[in-house]
């Protein structure tokens, strides 16, 4: 028997939805059996925070100047490097 699926409601950010899914079934909310496999978002932008972070002026100066080198800005330089130890940076 297709029982009518509930509307979603609306959410006013993030955190109001992701406390809704905590406590609801998405089987009552979505029909799996259409689902798109492999879905694309390529004007989805990642999340990110503003951090504060206290360096040395010698080694923000040597940031500087390696950015520098490459064209691009000293703070894409700092997230570039600590992808390649990490690996966990969105790349665009």
């Amino acid at each position: 028997m297709n029982k009518k699926q509930p509307k979603l409601p609306k959410f006013a950010n993030e955190d109001e939805e992701r406390a809704f899914w905590a406590t609801h079934s998405s089987i009552a909310y979505f029909d799996w059996n259409r689902a798109v496999v492999n879905p694309r978002f390529p004007n989805l932008k990642p999340s990110s925070e503003v951090i504060s972070l206290r360096l040395p002026l010698s080694l923000l100066d040597t940031i500087k100047v390696e950015a520098h080198k490459r064209d691009i800005p000293y703070q894409s330089y700092i997230k570039a490097k600590l992808d390649e130890v990490f690996g966990r940076y969105p790349h665009h």
